[in-house]
């Protein structure tokens, strides 16, 4: 078990990666607390992982909230006894050039993509210094490192910004044992992609731009997750973990 004893917090853990992400965790041993606004979906997968015999505990969380943030740390505490893992994986996605963007869109994206990663490692650093240490895994995205040319500007510019957040918490925490890494997905199947297999001409252009030749799946990128939130990686921090079919490296 890679992630036995150890308590997880997933923003964004309602469906799609994030749901991923908390079923892998669970399965691997850990002790995972969900957060996110879809309150049905999210007990719906709270459920589902229990069933399994594994823990899981649902909280409300909406990520641009301060308050939110703390009572899900402090629930995790509560129920838990420590927080050793955070994966920010909540995000939004935009569409559309930067002319046509309206400053609500702008900054909508920047609170729940940005802020939101903010205020969750703000507010679990204190409970992660009380357990001994821990891993912060922060979902970037490949458009924070080179974006394709139809990419938001806003959504590159979220994800650029969590990419280098991420590095400045790895160098102000490494001495406390807390390790901060970002991974960097490609397109992936799920709703944020947006897209349906039956839609053609938008899976093309995006299968277009992936050397393997496919988009990713949930799964995919869960591994990466775990790995950095495992034992395994103790001596990464700071650092980027691409998994894109090799889009970036055109």
């Amino acid at each position: 078990m890679r992630l036995e004893n150890k308590v997880a917090i997933i923003s964004g853990g309602a469906r799609g990666m994030g749901a991923q992400e908390a079923r892998l965790f669970a399965a691997e041993g850990a002790r995972v607390v969900i957060g996110d606004v879809l309150d049905d979906v999210g007990r719906q997968t709270e459920a589902e992982i229990n069933e399994t015999g594994a823990e899981c505990l649902f909280v409300h969380l909406d990520v641009t909230s301060e308050e939110d943030w703390r009572s899900a740390v402090a629930s995790a505490v509560s129920r838990f006894g420590k927080v050793d893992i955070l994966v920010n994986n909540a995000g939004i996605s935009t569409r559309g050039g930067i002319e046509d963007m309206t400053e609500e869109q702008w900054e909508r994206t920047m609170d729940i993509n940005v802020k939101g990663v903010f205020l969750g490692t703000r507010e679990v650093i204190p409970a992660m210094r009380d357990a001994g240490g821990g891993s912060i895994i922060n979902i970037s995205s490949g458009a924070g490192i080179a974006p394709a040319p139809g990419t938001s500007g806003a959504y590159a510019a979220s994800k650029g910004a969590v990419r280098l957040f991420t590095k400045s918490t790895a160098i102000q925490y490494a001495g406390e044992g807390i390790r901060c890494n970002s991974v960097h997905p490609g397109p992936v199947q799920t709703p944020m992609l947006g897209i349906t297999p039956d839609d053609e001409e938008r899976v093309a252009a995006q299968v277009g731009r992936v050397p393997l030749g496919r988009v990713g799946q949930p799964i995919e990128i869960a591994y990466g997750v775990l790995y950095l939130a495992s034992d395994e990686s103790s001596f990464v921090t700071g650092s980027e973990v691409v998994i894109d079919g090799g889009r970036t490296a055109q």
